[in-house]
């Protein structure tokens, strides 16, 4: 049995693609009603997962300095947005499951507010 709708060809994956993007990751919201022991690293996890979201990889690599950002602070008082640069890398690992991987890390940001997701050119 066949559909009525026409046959769609294949597009190519963006996902495939090395790309480098900066948002801003409102932790407030997702860290509500999490208990104060858990709050820090709770944020890390919501990072990871919102890294893994945004770009498409389940892996993702947090950067050093976003850690100790998230962490500035104290477990249980985690900044309430932190502005971050995702960049979905090959992996030059040629054994590793996974073709592509994402690396998580921490842009230094004064005012969040007006600021959107950019593309960031290559370096």
């Amino acid at each position: 049995r066949q559909s009525m709708a026409p046959r769609r060809e294949k597009k190519k994956s963006a996902l495939k693609d090395v790309v480098t993007r900066e948002y801003t990751i409102n932790l407030h919201k997702r860290i509500h009603g999490v208990g104060f022991k858990r709050r820090a690293p709770r944020a890390m996890t919501e990072i990871r997962k919102f890294a893994e979201r945004m770009m498409g990889t389940p892996d993702v690599r947090l950067d050093t300095r976003l850690n100790k950002f998230v962490w500035s602070q104290g477990v249980r008082n985690v900044p309430f947005r932190v502005r971050v640069r995702l960049a979905r890398k090959r992996n030059e690992d040629e054994d590793s499951a996974h073709k592509l991987y994402t690396l998580v890390s921490y842009v230094p940001c004064a005012e969040f507010k007006g600021k959107q997701t950019i593309n960031v050119e290559a370096e």
